[in-house]
C-alpha cells in the first residue's frame, strides 16, 4: 500500500472508532432521557393531585398546597427544558 492509501485507511479507522463511541453515547443518552421522562411523569401526576387538592381545600390551607404545586411546576419546566436541549 502506498502512503496515501495508508493515510486514508487511518482516517477511516479513526472515524469508525469515533462513530462506534458516539453510537454508544447516543444509546446511553437516550436511556438517561427516558429515565428522566419517567421521573417527570410521576412528578406531573403529583402536580395534578396537588392542584386538585388546592381547589378542594379551604383558602387558608390551599396557600401551602398552591406554593408546593408552583415549586413542582417550576421543577418540571426546568427538566423539560433540559430534555429539549438534549434532543
Amino acid at each position: 500500500m502506498d502512503t496515501k492509501t495508508n493515510s486514508l485507511k487511518h482516517i477511516v479507522d479513526k472515524l469508525k472508532t469515533e462513530r462506534d463511541e458516539l453510537k454508544v453515547r447516543m444509546h446511553l443518552a437516550k436511556e438517561d432521557l427516558q429515565d428522566e421522562w419517567t421521573t417527570l411523569e410521576g412528578k406531573w401526576d403529583k402536580l395534578e393531585h396537588k392542584l386538585g387538592a388546592a381547589k378542594r381545600e379551604a383558602a387558608d390551607s390551599s396557600g401551602d398546597v398552591g406554593l408546593a404545586a408552583k415549586a413542582l411546576a417550576g421543577e418540571i419546566k426546568q427538566a423539560y427544558q433540559r430534555i429539549k436541549r438534549s434532543l
